[in-house]
């Protein structure tokens, strides 16, 4: 099973993170909300490890779920979080507590965000190939 690495920097209005691969190379760049001490749907999730399983949302179609029971993140519940998915958007106001990847950072209107996210995703989905994995999340 393949183990990512995403190295976070927490800002009030998002976070910013890259995202690497076991070999230290970079896969891609990611956008989440701001950390705000975990609060479901309007936080990032915190740090630590989880798996990342191959998900069917009715929302965004075929995705990731991210999940820990033990850091209370959850596909389903009951937990303080759930559905927490790797899915296309490029700003944090455009999440509800879930992670996007981008080629790069820059600006859409007017917001920190990343950039050609629908182009990174395939990518991301391309290098998981359906198959589960771990996340680690820290603090860069």
């Amino acid at each position: 099973m393949k183990h990512y690495l995403m190295k976070r920097r927490y800002f009030e209005h998002g976070t910013y993170s890259y995202l690497y691969r076991p070999d230290g190379s970079k896969v891609c760049c990611v956008v989440e909300r701001p950390m705000l001490n975990n609060k479901p749907s309007e936080s990032c999730i915190v740090e630590g490890t989880y798996d990342l399983l191959p998900h069917q949302s009715p929302r965004f179609g075929h995705c990731y779920a991210v999940e820990e029971p033990m850091l209370g993140v959850t596909r389903s519940g009951p937990s303080l979080r759930t559905h927490v998915l790797i899915h296309k958007a490029n700003k944090p106001s455009d999440l509800q507590g879930c992670l996007a990847p981008g080629v790069d950072f820059g600006f859409v209107g007017n917001e920190w965000a990343v950039v050609n996210s629908s182009h990174a995703f395939k990518v991301l989905m391309a290098e998981l190939n359906g198959k589960p994995a771990k996340l680690t999340i820290v603090k860069d």
